[in-house]
């Protein structure tokens, strides 16, 4: 990408180049079905915890009540037997689409104010950089409700007329967060937009009311709950991490603190009462030069380079006659071009390398600090510039990637980095709690050949610690185990532990000589490919099946599915597809969603079944494409965000760039079974594997189609579910002018003729218009 231009996220790097298997050869044996498990009085099994994203169906009523009768009276903790609400077809709309009787309103978004002190967002006055602390971020992503006690003021999982929604904001659309898109003055990006852009980064928490009889939902303005965790907020390291080395920098020599969180994506949340926002594409964030590579070990260019920042071209560098590099007379090392390698930047007239440099996505690194100190730009360069990484940013990249815990109703103490769950690139989060239990977090690792995760706590869950804030957190998320899937080719899998000295990680191993469990589960990624783990097709959002505990994880799409990465049972498409009549798309085009359950249903499990529940594809491909038997009710492409709400209905959301021809990004319900429900099927290039049940309009139906050049994501739901809340992430964006906007939603929500207004992230809150249950 350019520097300033709109980030996409198939923009990261594919960093794996490990040897470990991408499902080859999996499912030779049928995997036997096995029935529900019962839930029990106490919602012993009943109560998981899944992922950010919370979705919304509809219920028995396919238009609004116009008349005096109420609607049917339902038990809104039951789970619907088929879906009844009228499909939304698939359009290229800039608005929020949704089945007739249900209205979309605008919440909450980019820079609408929730502090009385700062006014309403103007597109033509765009705010100052800092007041974005007290303003909505950018790119609404991963998000919950969390219901407030009137008493209390804190966490009750009944409340539905008053509660604190809380969600991330991923990234920025540079294009139009600033009054005419970014800048650069002599190389260097203005103070203002970088502190605008930092902290349009993190999470808001906002207090939200619902009246009890209309359910219009509203922003509390001057709730005293409303805040904004930023790019530069204080947050506080806890876990097998904290205190390592490996995470020192200068603002905590001893490794105990850092500032910010970035690119937060999907989330999760705690039984307990708390929000998990992920790390997901962090390293984008930091420039290294290639000044830098002959002042890094062994093992930090290993590391580096397994999280996107090791140095691609492999070159010398001129030497004085003791060895030591020679320099120009501005005191840069003299490189030496490596005739095999020829495509180098920054060339001198000699063809020697002057520099060679990893760039930043947004430039953060250039700013000079006049309203804000140094210091806070200079971390986002991981160049050793010092003696000792207790003086420097070298560390910078290696405290990001983590897991990190919000108590949304407590604003006085840091957030903590959960750094015992693992650093990679997380997408969501998924808590499967059962009393009595050990917790088990399930979690995504999104890029091409990634893995999928778990850890286990080493505490069993006990529900008198509801409402125990960041000292839960410590109890559950400090001390416990963290493992990696692997998949094997009978339809059954195992949890590799992680662990130092455990499966191979240790001083010796050939990867990555790990020194202890700090080293572990900092480069996370590195341990997982020692052990073997299985390559994924960029893991994203996990969730649970609250009925049987089931694990579903999206797996987005892979471009390189059939080429680099060959076809298995698992990963059994490679087909191609004529993108509007002129692009011809190839691999794994439209994605799909596996699951598996746990040996015995334990958390602590440590091996699985594994099956294919759904596929992404076109109602018009072919049948050995269209392996679920989509419709044009329900057919979708790149399934990503993925929630079940805690009646047992399946949320799937979109963020697509390989339908959009036809049909913006959407939201579905589904009704699905088990493991184990389908039959064996062949694709279109000849891999077996085995397909969940086929689909039909009553178990999988599109609930909403969003604006132009959007994705969906983030869903939470009240608990008595007749409000559910969305996401709309950068709509317009492939606009590459503020003056042109290709969409001008939000404001084409209320005025569909508008063609002036930017567009904005945003987040809509779904109601019927009779005020009934959302999927009853």
């Amino acid at each position: 990408m350019t520097e300033l231009s709109p980030y996409h996220e198939d923009q990261e790097l594919d960093n794996n180049t490990s040897d470990n298997s991408h499902f080859r050869d999996i499912l030779e044996q049928h995997i036997s079905r096995r029935s529900l498990i019962t839930k029990t009085a106490s919602g012993a099994v009943a109560l998981t915890l899944a992922s950010t994203l919370t979705g919304c169906n509809d219920d028995d009523n396919n238009s609004s009540n116009n008349g005096g009768t109420p609607p049917t009276p339902v038990d809104p903790n039951k789970k619907p037997e088929k879906l009844n609400f009228s499909p939304v077809a698939k359009n290229q709309n800039d608005i929020v689409t949704v089945p007739e009787g249900y209205e979309a309103t605008v919440l909450y978004a980019l820079g609408d104010s929730i502090n009385p002190t700062y006014g309403a967002w103007d597109d033509n006055n765009i705010p100052s950089g800092p007041s974005f602390q007290f303003r909505s971020g950018d790119c609404h992503d991963g998000m919950h409700y969390f219901g407030m006690n009137s008493t209390t003021q804190r966490f009750d999982e009944s409340v539905s007329d008053r509660g604190l929604l809380v969600m991330n904001h991923e990234y920025i659309n540079p294009t139009f967060l600033h009054p005419k898109g970014p800048t650069k003055v002599a190389g260097r990006r203005p103070e203002d937009e970088v502190i605008r852009e930092v902290n349009a980064h993190g999470v808001s928490v906002i207090e939200i009311k619902k009246d009890k009889n209309s359910q219009k939902i509203e922003v509390v303005k001057n709730s005293v709950f409303n805040r904004r965790i930023t790019g530069s907020t204080i947050m506080d390291f806890a876990g097998a991490a904290a205190g390592s080395p490996l995470l020192s920098t200068a603002y905590s020599p001893a490794a105990r603190q850092t500032r910010g969180t970035h690119n937060n994506c999907g989330n999760g949340y705690t039984p307990w009462g708390t929000y998990l926002t992920t790390e997901e594409n962090f390293i984008g964030y930091f420039k290294r030069s290639g000044t830098d590579k002959y002042q890094r070990t062994a093992t930090e260019e290993i590391a580096l380079k397994r999280y996107g920042l090791g140095l691609s071209i492999d070159y010398q560098y001129e030497k004085n006659p003791d060895g030591t590099p020679k320099k120009n007379e501005k005191g840069e090392i003299i490189y030496i071009l490596d005739a095999q390698k020829n495509k180098i930047p920054n060339l001198d007239e000699q063809g020697r390398i002057k520099y060679l440099n990893t760039n930043s996505r947004y430039g953060w690194e250039t700013a000079v600090g006049s309203v804000e100190s140094q210091d806070l730009y200079d971390r986002w360069s991981a160049d050793v510039k010092a003696d000792a990484a207790t003086k420097d940013y070298r560390n910078s990249p290696n405290t990001f990637g983590w897991m990190v815990e919000i108590d949304p109703f407590d604003g006085r103490q840091n957030p903590v980095k959960r750094t015992s769950l693992g650093r990679f690139a997380h997408e969501d989060s998924a808590c499967r709690a059962i009393a009595g239990q050990p917790l088990a977090f399930y979690m995504g690792d999104d890029s091409r050949g990634e893995y999928i995760y778990k850890f286990v706590s080493e505490a069993k869950w006990d529900i008198k610690d509801i409402n125990g804030g960041y000292a839960a957190g410590d109890k559950y998320m400090n001390a416990g185990k963290l493992y990696v899937a692997k998949f094997n080719n009978d339809g059954t899998g195992q949890w590799i532990e992680l662990a130092f000295g455990k499966n191979g990680l240790n001083q010796s191993n050939t990867v990555y000589p790990f020194s202890s469990q700090a080293d572990v589960v900092t480069f996370a990624r590195l341990a997982a490919d020692a052990v073997g783990a299985t390559k994924m097709d960029r893991p994203e959002w996990c969730t649970v099946n609250p009925e049987n505990g089931e694990v579903y994880v999206t797996l987005t799409n892979n471009s390189n599915r059939g080429s680099s990465y060959p076809t298995d049972a698992a990963n059994p498409r490679s087909y191609e597809d004529l993108y509007n009549n002129t692009k011809t798309q190839k691999g794994n085009v439209n994605g799909h969603i596996i699951r598996f359950r746990e040996n015995a249903d334990l958390t602590t499990a440590e091996s699985f079944k594994w099956d294919i529940y759904l596929f992404g594809a076109e109602a018009s491909m072919a049948a050995n494409i269209n392996l679920s038997g989509l419709t044009d009710n329900n057919d979708l492409s790149s399934p990503d965000g993925m929630w079940f709400d805690p009646r047992g209905v399946l949320w799937i959301q979109t963020d697509d760039g390989a339908y959009t021809d036809v049909t913006n990004c959407m939201m579905l319900a589904a009704l699905p079974g088990q493991i184990g429900d389908g039959a064996k099927a062949t694709s279109s290039n000849g891999t077996e594997t085995l397909v969940g049940k086929k689909v039909t309009d009553e178990t999988l139906r599109r609930f909403l189609v969003g604006p132009k050049e959007c994705e969906i994501t983030g869903i939470a739901m009240t608990p008595d579910y007749k409000a559910i809340f969305i996401n709309v992430q950068h709509p317009g964006e492939e606009s590459a002018d503020y003056a042109s906007p290709s969409s001008n939603w939000p404001a084409t929500q209320t005025n569909p003729s508008n063609k002036t207004a930017r567009p904005r992230s945003a987040t809509v809150v779904i109601t019927r218009k009779d005020g009934g249950v959302i999927a009853g």
